[in-house]
């Protein structure tokens, strides 16, 4: 704010000019007068302060000059004081400077003399002495000196004349004197003129009217306008009503005519009428009541102000009216009457009289209201109360029969009679239960004698009829009765088990309860409970697989070529108990070596975690410990036997201990590598016993060199070595299971006479101080600090002395305070720090007191605002967000409206909204979700998923338009709530592609054997992951069922022979969404006592059935190839043997030359007899699996093995067509086609 400083020097002008002068007429040279430049006139802002509402002057700063504004009337302005002028101040500042400037207004005769009324009124008495004076008013001149009133005339006339006298100031005043007597009965009325002339040029003048009445003299008697007046009136008629009037005359003028009333005879009338004695009025004073007195008579009297009088009679008739109402009396009244009581039962008879006679006291008598009631009458005045329709106490169980009885008056009179009449029971209501039916929970193994649930009815009735028994229905359940496992408390119907209950065998009663009312006869009523026990973690997981044997060992394979995550095995376990405490966990507990294997915590999967190596031990024990999720949770162990091994050999010498299946696959194949090898021995001996005689022979021919005979060679046939391995694979069988988780004055003159009075005046306190503005500035900056001038002011008091002493404050508590710099001048400044936010503009009040006596007071308000600075941060109504939006969304869609306040305003308090960067899931949260930077709207950018992300945690800034911006954060919390989208997942039984996977049981099972259990998830949350389980086929309906809520499939009769030994049932696996979504399952039983019943309606055999038998087959071959082929050696040998002797026994006796022989030479037999490995894979997965591809790296030959789509589920081998000797390292590749 810029300051003001103030300075001392002052000057004063005085000019003197004409009133009426036109506007912007020359007064005076101000710059010339006080030796001012114009150039400091207009550097200093050159102004004219007066105080005043109106400015008559105005400067002229770039002329120097002053001239007229406002029109000037002397008059207005001064009055009668002379000399007359006005003073203002013209203020310049940097520096400030005050010079006083006074216009003296000099007077012209510009108005005429004036009376104050515009006639005067005189009442005089005919009686009146001649010479009586009478005082006239002045005539006032606003005018000045000569210009104001000089004379006064009176219009000639023959009873008045006037009188001048001068006053102490000059002045004068008129009077007028009598100097006729007066006759009113000549002349009335007189009219004169009174002319007041001024001393000015042109002269002016002013009259008034003077009106004299002539006072009369009593002379004349009242008389009345009628001897006898009449009148009537209406009993009970109210206090001041009116009956009539009386009137009297008086000749006489004046109050000698004033005529007053009265009563002539002051008896008890006085007391029932009154009478007004100037109007002649006659009221009702008292009660009137027809039956006492029907008719009035009253003597009147007028009398004159001067006692003359005159009398009259005034006759009054009273009329009878309806006054009295019906009065009813009991005569018998039943105040109970039963509910079965039929129409037409009297409960009551009533007396109706009437006091008034005539059409006033006939009755009508009715109830009134709805009510099942009517009124008889019998007699005259007697009436009856009767029942009108059938009543019912549980509607209504009492009744207030209001019996209205009404006159035929005008205006009718009634009167009310309430009769309360009560309504008894009969039992006419059967008790009702408060629900249809009641359903409860009950925790299995409960205590005995445990309350389950209350059962509530009601019966309409009253007392004994309502009393309720509750009683348990007979009926069955499992074959035992009701009775036997919950009682019913016959009075409260407190429902208590009576024994511990096992959800596995039982899960829910259903039970009829009977509420018994104890009415004669006693009505009753049924309701259904049924009561669900709920499953508790009573039952340990039971291991499906591995089967753990009695004293022998099951191991399984791992090659030592197997690399990171090679999967060994899985676990397959269930529990049958429910909900969560079915869900498993697996863990690794003990194990030979840690770092070699783990399992999978959900799945049960035992893989590799490393490179298996070759100082990897061939015996590996693993410990697994399968947990539930229940409370507390229970647990089981199996242990795994591993073989790290490349063949079956390597294992034998570790795993002495096979199955009895294994032994006898074993001893067969013994047997027949026995006979195998036997067969080979003998057939390589005579290979080298033919050989070795080849070679001696082949001696013996190099003897003979020298000899003249051929040489035969022989070359025996050359045999090659049958390639094969004769490895025996294992069979994999995985089950994969995954989880997610508003003025007059009158004057009279008598006889008077007049003086000259000289009065002093002296000065009194009459003024109060005036308080002119100066400068005030507007708005002021609320960080504007403490001393802070706001304005200054002038202040004066036209009084003086004591009574101009003035004192200046500042009304109320307000943060200004007053300075006191020049005499009369005060400037008002800050006291303290200033706020906007709390106080936006202040109404300040200067209070100005005088010291004289009483203080005379001045005030002036100031509205200062208070200009804003950014000095507050946005604020948010709330510390967080908390929104919802279901999963599935569309984007784009708004999730709420951020909403933050800045006390600030304008710019300082526009507020934008800024998404603060963070990452969400590796993810920019901009990604995710926007905020609209004007409206705080936060909208999703994307669809989102429950199963993938569950909430969104972000922060939002909000930032105002000041300079510095100012911010403040609030953290925003999106939930995603999760919708059906997803169907039930079955991880038990698993469904192969081709194979069949069945559940024997066995033809003993009784009721309630557990099969299997149809283990299912959902990865939705809440009630769309409840499931429910439903058999949807069957073979024989009669022989199983499916657990609603746990999914065990049990028996529900004996099994018996004629039972088909294939058992095919559809489960359906629903869950409790909104639409729900279900998944089919189907479940292959064999109902049979042992395996190779099985066989024959199963034609998709074990793994383990088809290796063995291939295997042996193989064997056979191979035994079968080789005494083949020894044989046919031998026969070969033999047939060249015999040929040969043939020959030579031709050869003695012939004499033909001897050709030599080469025996055909046989190439190597390539043998490829490898036995394969046959594997054989029943692959589980969950619905959403596509396609799995798995190679096993094996030397020796090529194959491509494909899945038979044929129900037996066999693999094909496809011979490649390129030679194992060219490859002898390429893979065998296995591929499955699921179908």
């Amino acid at each position: 704010m810029e300051s003001v400083s103030l300075c001392n020097t002052q000057g004063h002008i005085r000019y003197s000019i004409h009133e009426e002068m036109k506007k912007g007429s020359f007064i005076g040279n101000v710059a010339q007068d006080l030796g001012l430049d114009l150039k400091r006139l207009r550097s200093g802002q050159a102004r004219i302060v007066t105080g005043e509402n109106i400015h008559y002057t105005e400067l002229m700063a770039d002329k120097g000059i002053l001239v007229v504004k406002e029109r000037i009337d002397r008059e207005q302005l001064c009055g009668d004081t002379t000399p007359c002028s006005f003073s203002f101040e013209m203020i310049l500042e940097n520096p400030m400077e005050l010079h006083e400037i006074t216009i003296e207004i000099t007077d012209i005769n510009d108005n005429s003399p004036t009376f104050k009324r515009n006639s005067i009124q005189f009442e005089i008495s005919e009686l009146a002495n001649t010479g009586a004076r009478f005082s006239l008013s002045s005539a006032e001149d606003l005018d000045v000196g000569i210009n104001g009133v000089k004379e006064y005339f009176l219009t000639d006339n023959e009873h008045f004349v006037l009188k001048q006298h001068p006053n102490a100031d000059g002045k004068k005043y008129a009077e007028m004197v009598l100097q006729k007597p007066l006759d009113r009965e000549t002349n009335p009325h007189l009219s004169l003129k009174f002319i007041a002339v001024d001393g000015g040029t042109p002269q002016r003048s002013g009259t008034v009217i003077i009106n004299i009445t002539v006072l009369d003299v009593n002379d004349n008697a009242p008389a009345f306008n009628q001897s006898v007046y009449k009148a009537a009136i209406i009993e009970n008629s109210p206090r001041d009503t009116y009956v009539t009037t009386v009137n009297a005359s008086d000749a006489d003028f004046g109050s000698n005519s004033v005529v007053t009333y009265y009563f002539s005879d002051l008896s008890a009338l006085g007391e029932l009428f009154v009478i007004d004695e100037k109007t002649g009025v006659i009221l009702i004073a008292g009660p009137i009541d027809y039956e006492k007195e029907k008719k009035y008579e009253l003597r009147i009297d007028a009398k004159d102000q001067g006692g003359l009088t005159d009398s009259s009679k005034v006759i009054i008739e009273v009329m009878d009216e309806n006054d009295n109402p019906p009065i009813i009396s009991v005569m018998s009244f039943s105040s109970t009457v039963s509910e079965d009581s039929p129409p037409g039962t009297t409960i009551g008879i009533i007396n109706v009289k009437d006091l008034d006679s005539g059409i006033n006291g006939q009755v009508i008598c009715k109830i009134e209201e709805n009510a099942p009631f009517k009124v008889k009458s019998n007699l005259r005045n007697y009436y009856a109360l009767v029942t009108h329709s059938e009543l019912d106490r549980e509607n209504i169980l009492e009744y207030n029969i209001t019996v209205v009885a009404t006159d035929a008056g005008n205006p009718p009179l009634s009167v009310r009679k309430i009769f309360n009449l009560k309504i008894s029971d009969v039992n006419d209501n059967a008790p009702v239960f408060s629900q249809s039916a009641y359903n409860a929970f009950l925790r299995e193994n409960n205590s005995p004698g445990l309350s389950v649930l209350t059962l509530g009815a009601k019966d309409l009735d009253e007392n004994q009829n309502a009393r309720i028994s509750f009683i348990l229905e007979d009926s069955k359940i499992a074959g035992c009765p009701v009775s036997e496992y919950v009682s019913v408390n016959v009075e409260s119907g407190v429902v208590h088990a009576i024994r511990s209950f096992d959800y596995e065998q039982i899960k829910q009663l259903v039970f009829i309860v009977k509420a018994q009312d104890g009415g004669s006869p006693p009505l009753s009523s049924n309701v259904t409970v049924n009561i669900m026990i709920q499953d508790q973690n009573d039952n340990h997981p039971q291991v499906l697989y591995p089967v753990q044997t009695g004293g022998s060992v099951v191991a399984e394979m791992v090659p030592r070529s197997a690399d990171v995550g090679y999967l060994v095995t899985k676990v397959v376990a269930v529990d049958v108990d429910s909900g969560q405490n079915a869900w498993l966990s697996y863990k690794l507990q003990k194990s030979t070596d840690r770092a070699l294997f783990e399992v999978g915590l959900q799945n049960g999967e035992i893989r590799t975690i490393r490179q298996v190596t070759d100082k990897d031990a061939v015996k590996q024990r693993l410990t697994v410990i399968v947990e539930d999720n229940g409370q507390p949770s229970r647990s089981a162990t199996v242990i795994v036997n591993v073989a790290v091994a490349d063949s079956f050999p390597e294992v034998l010498s570790e795993f002495t201990d096979f199955t009895h299946d294994k032994e006898y696959n074993d001893n067969l194949t013994f047997y027949l590598v026995l006979a195998l090898a036997v067969v080979s021995f003998l057939f390589i001996t005579c290979l080298v016993v033919i050989i070795s005689v080849k070679i001696y022979r082949w001696r013996q021919s190099r003897i003979m060199l020298h000899s003249s005979l051929p040489v035969i060679p022989y070359y025996p046939p050359r045999y090659s070595d049958t390639l094969g391995t004769g490895t025996l694979p294992h069979v994999y069988n995985y089950e994969v299971c995954r989880t997610t988780d508003s003025r007059k004055s009158d004057c009279k003159f008598g006889t008077t006479n007049s003086s000259k009075v000289i009065i002093e005046v002296t000065d009194m306190n009459d003024n109060a101080p005036i308080i002119s503005v100066m400068s005030f500035t507007n708005p002021l900056s609320e960080d504007s600090p403490p001393g802070t001038t706001v304005g200054m002011i002038n202040v004066k008091d036209l009084d003086s002395g004591e009574n101009g002493q003035i004192t200046c404050k500042i009304k109320h508590n307000s943060p200004f305070k007053i300075k006191s710099n020049l005499k009369k001048f005060y400037t008002f400044v800050t006291d303290s720090i200033l706020d906007r936010e709390s106080v936006s503009e202040y109404n300040i009040t200067v209070v100005v007191t005088d010291a004289g006596i009483p203080p005379l007071t001045s005030e002036k308000s100031f509205q200062l605002k208070i200009a804003d600075v950014n000095d507050n941060v946005p604020v948010f109504p709330q510390n967080a967000y908390t929104a919802f939006i279901p999963e599935n969304n569309s984007p784009g869609v708004s999730v709420l409206t951020l909403g933050a306040k800045d006390p600030d305003e304008k710019q300082n308090a526009r507020i934008s909204y800024i998404l603060e960067g963070s990452h969400i899931a590796g993810s920019q949260i901009s990604e995710y979700v926007s905020v609209n930077s004007e409206s705080g709207v936060v909208h999703v950018v994307r669809s989102f998923d429950y199963e993938q992300i569950k909430q969104l945690v972000f922060v939002v800034k909000a930032q105002d338009g000041g300079s510095p911006p100012l911010s403040s954060n609030v953290t925003v919390k999106i939930l995603i709530q999760d919708q059906n989208d997803n169907p039930p997942q079955v991880l038990y039984p698993v469904q192969t592609g081709g194979s069949v996977v069945a559940e024997m049981v066995p033809r003993s099972a009784d009721v309630g054997y557990l099969v299997t259990k149809v283990v299912a998830v959902d990865v939705d949350s809440g009630q769309n992951a409840w499931l429910s389980y439903k058999l949807q086929k069957s073979t024989d309906r009669a022989l199983f069922e499916v657990g609603l809520q746990n999914g065990e499939i049990r028996t529900i009769r004996q099994v018996t022979d004629k039972d088909a030994v294939k058992q095919r049932l559809t489960v359906i696996v629903e869950d409790n969404g909104q639409p729900s979504r279900s998944a089919t399952v189907i479940v292959n039983v064999a109902v049979a006592d042992s395996f190779p019943e099985v066989l024959s309606e199963f034609t998709d055999f074990t793994h383990d059935k088809e290796y063995n038998d291939n295997l042996t087959f193989y064997l056979v071959l191979a035994l079968a190839v080789v005494s083949f082929l020894f044989i046919t050696c031998l026969v070969v040998i033999i047939s060249v043997k015999i040929y040969r002797w043939r020959q030579s026994r031709i050869m003695l006796h012939s004499s033909l030359p001897v050709i030599p022989y080469y025996p055909p030479r046989y190439s190597d037999t390539l043998g490829t007899g490898t036995l394969p490995h046959v594997y054989n894979y029943e692959v589980c997965r969950t619905t959403d699996s596509r396609k799995s591809d798995c190679k096993f790296g094996r030397a020796g030959s090529q194959n491509v093995l494909i899945m038979d789509p044929s129900s037996t589920g066999t693999m094909q081998r496809i011979q490649s067509e390129k030679s194992i000797l060219d490859e002898p390292d390429s893979p065998l590749e296995v591929r499955y086609l699921l179908f």
